[in-house]
């Protein structure tokens, strides 16, 4: 049967389509963005062992990639994103034995901590959460495969991958297989080859296990990934994520084992999100899980906010700073380069928002007359609904230029860095123009100014929202709804009372007022339609 009309077909759909550019840590290279079956999208993130509370290291890949999703869906395309949950592992049995509760307990309470999270950031855009208990069916069944391929071997209840039977083996790390290190102690001596690393571990006394073809056990932890990704994405998909620190042994291990399984390449990007790091301390919580660190981020991070001092783990973090001035903070730099946590860094990330919620309360009181404000505006949700022509109208010629920089950046393989520096200078071109139009709190919003301005912040709400951004007000830093707004009438009657001061020519009490309140937190802020306030 001819597959010229399908053919046909897809190159049709892929010329209406941006282009993308992905760096694949494979090739090395940026790559044009052509999916396999277009316009569907299969992406699969390594998640969270969940043995303990999670940290702000952990959310980083979440981060990244919902925000690749919300692109990709925004630019046309049908994405599909897995992200795992790996709830048996040599560390869950450890802390199983240590708190004196089952295994799946632990699991169930600390999947429960992530998800609480991930929430707070953001994260919503994940389509399935698979756990690797869930699907022991499918980890055998692709063990057995392996095993009758003579890829994998079997020695005492264990069995293992033969690194030695792939030639492709160590192409993602660059490493030959005179290079590799799997895993030591009593395996050691079971394997072939020292890289060689384990499918399925025969069960020890006292451990959880499974009944299998080798006996009891339980499965290795790159063949989990293997079996979740193929079940829900097939024996080939487009985008695989995570972290540098598991490029080598955990994704070449993946991709060895499920190409030898199916005869067909796993993935065809591979992308990589640089690592956090503690100031000069090195990576955030130490090594990779895999490597035996329990230490956490806060940890990491000068113990400012250590599990040891009593502080819980990344709920505690974001009661403190908010899960949108964190998530600014892991957008702001290219998801290939190193995250420097601590901080200063996201004070930094607080007063940048500070930027844009000051520009959406003097946008609110300007168009008050409309009954709308910046987080009502209905923006388009796809790049094509997006696109206007500004005509001869300079704002929205300006903001026009600033949405297709801000595209060229995401099309530049997600760099969510630039994307929002062009953020930054939309708000610098949006108070120029309401400064130059001497646009009051409640204009006319039937004039012209007010129009092209409502056009203009609804493309930037249009924009934002790409990365997950300013989707709802956010509520003050540190507080309940209720404290918020007692704070808020508290620092309002302390500004008429400076009022007053200063209508009386009292300016001592007037200064008094404010540098006391500059003390604890709390900025004044001077203009000629009044005086507002922000925590500095």
């Amino acid at each position: 049967m001819s597959t010229a009309p399908a053919a046909k077909a897809t190159a049709a759909m892929t010329a209406t389509k941006p282009e993308i550019r992905v760096y694949n840590t494979l090739s090395k290279i940026k790559e044009p963005f052509a999916p396999l079956h277009p316009p569907k999208v299969g992406i699969y993130l390594c998640g969270p062992t969940v043995y303990a509370e999670s940290h702000i290291g952990h959310m980083v890949g979440p981060v990244i990639f919902d925000t690749v999703k919300r692109y990709l869906r925004y630019s046309g395309y049908d994405v599909t994103l897995v992200v795992n949950i790996t709830d048996v592992d040599d560390k869950l049995i450890g802390k199983s034995r240590e708190r004196g509760i089952p295994m799946s307990q632990i699991a169930t309470e600390m999947t429960a901590d992530y998800l609480s999270n991930l929430k707070e950031l953001g994260v919503n855009q994940i389509d399935h959460l698979p756990r690797a208990t869930d699907h022991m069916n499918q980890i055998i069944a692709f063990i057995q495969t392996l095993e009758e391929k003579d890829h994998a071997y079997a020695v005492d209840g264990d069995v293992f991958f033969d690194v030695v039977k792939d030639p492709n083996y160590g192409q993602l790390s660059n490493r030959s297989v005179e290079d590799q290190q799997g895993e030591g102690g009593g395996a050691a001596a079971k394997k072939r080859s020292p890289g060689d690393f384990a499918l399925w571990k025969s069960a020890k006394d006292g451990e959880i296990a499974w009944d299998s073809p080798w006996g009891k056990g339980r499965p290795g932890w790159h063949i989990e990934c293997s079996a979740m990704s193929h079940e829900i994405l097939g024996d080939t998909f487009d985008i695989h994520g995570g972290g540098l620190d598991l490029m080598f042994p955990h994704h070449e291990n993946e991709r060895a084992q499920s190409s030898c399984c199916h005869g067909a390449p796993m993935v065809k990007y591979w992308m990589h999100n640089g690592l956090m790091r503690a100031g000069e301390k090195g990576k955030v919580g130490g090594k990779s899980d895999r490597e035996g660190s329990t230490e956490s981020v806060e940890e990491a991070a000068s113990g400012k906010i250590s599990r040891s001092k009593g502080a819980g783990g990344l709920s505690d973090l974001i009661r403190k700073h908010t899960g949108e001035r964190i998530r600014f903070f892991l957008l702001r730099t290219h998801y290939r380069s190193t995250i420097v946590y601590g901080e200063d860094g996201l004070a930094e990330a607080g007063t940048s928002l500070e930027t844009f919620y000051r520009f959406f309360d003097r946008f609110s009181e300007i168009v008050s007359k409309t009954g709308t404000s910046f987080y009502e505006l209905e923006p388009a949700i796809s790049r094509e609904a997006g696109d206007f022509d500004p005509a001869d109208d300079e704002l929205l010629t300006q903001i026009h230029s600033i949405r297709q920089k801000f595209l060229a950046a995401m099309d530049d393989d997600f760099n969510t860095g630039a994307a929002i520096s062009q953020l930054f200078d939309s708000i610098k071109v949006l108070n120029r123009f309401i400064d130059s139009a001497s646009l009051a709190p409640g204009a006319d919003p039937k004039s012209e100014q007010v129009v092209s301005l409502i056009k203009a912040v609804t493309v930037i709400r249009e924009l934002s929202a790409v990365l997950g951004l300013f989707q709802k007000p956010v509520p003050s830093v540190g507080g309940n709804e209720a404290d918020t707004e007692l704070l808020d009438k508290t620092v309002h009657l302390l500004i008429e009372l400076r009022k007053e001061a200063r209508a009386n020519k009292d300016y001592a009490m007037g200064d008094a007022i404010r540098d006391r309140l500059g003390e604890i937190g709390v900025a004044l802020l001077d203009k000629k339609e009044g005086t507002s306030w922000e925590r500095s």
